[in-house]
């Protein structure tokens, strides 16, 4: 799973790396981070893993600040809204969004689905078909794997895979939080921490097909409102 792990995230980081759209992404997770966990990055995990994403890309130092100050502006309303539907071949898909205007981003998101011979469907219609897992990842230098285990397993840790100095911890997602804060108490400082929906099965399908959801897929990612899409193709 942790090169599975690795894969998705370079595939992210070359997409914001492309994307005229990257700083909004960067920004509206950064303001998130910090309304939800507070503005510091030493105590807010998903703060510090948003300003390294941002810095990937080199955004400016001025923008991070920026995102961080909107937390705690009244005037800034920012939802985290999921959207779930079918795209072609009966594949299922999950956008997770960041939007100021729900009404325009539901509109994006239909005419994708549409335009690709999907359809969007109803939130929670596809929860059955995903598994929220929180994913850690950290340097395993310096660390005593097999005791560490044996640590985390206590906190929640579902599994445990160390691979070319690099651990991987997954939790269920009402365990996430907690692993963090274990990870911090013994001054284990995460490089990402996610919640991602894993399929609980997927489809194949031949390279013509599959290249028509792959197309939604991406015209979705690069809508400035849609934050990470999960899906059930193989």
């Amino acid at each position: 799973m942790g090169r599975a792990f690795e894969f998705r995230r370079a595939r992210k980081e070359k997409r914001w790396g492309k994307m005229a759209v990257a700083f909004t992404k960067l920004s509206k997770e950064i303001t998130l981070a910090a309304k939800k966990g507070g503005a510091d990055p030493e105590t807010n995990l998903r703060l510090r893993v948003a300003i390294d994403d941002a810095r990937t890309v080199n955004m400016p130092k001025d923008k991070i600040e920026g995102a961080i100050k909107r937390a705690t502006s009244k005037d800034t309303i920012i939802e985290e809204v999921v959207y779930e539907g079918y795209g072609p071949h009966g594949i299922a898909i999950v956008a997770e969004t960041a939007t100021d205007n729900p009404t325009r981003t539901v509109g994006n998101l239909r005419s994708y689905f549409t335009h690709a011979g999907g359809a969007l469907g109803t939130t929670g219609s596809l929860d059955f078909m995903f598994e929220r897992k929180g994913v850690i990842q950290f340097p395993a230098a310096n660390l005593t794997l097999e005791e560490l285990e044996l640590e985390l397993i206590d906190h929640g840790a579902e599994e445990f895979v160390a691979e070319e100095g690099t651990v991987y911890v997954y939790t269920s997602f009402n365990d996430f939080t907690g692993m963090q804060k274990a990870l911090e108490a013994k001054g284990i400082h995460a490089t990402s921490a996610e919640v991602q929906r894993i399929p609980t099965s997927t489809t194949e399908l031949p390279e013509a097909k599959a290249k028509e959801v792959q197309d939604l897929i991406d015209r979705l990612e690069e809508d400035e409102d849609v934050q990470a899409v999960w899906h059930t193709m193989k």
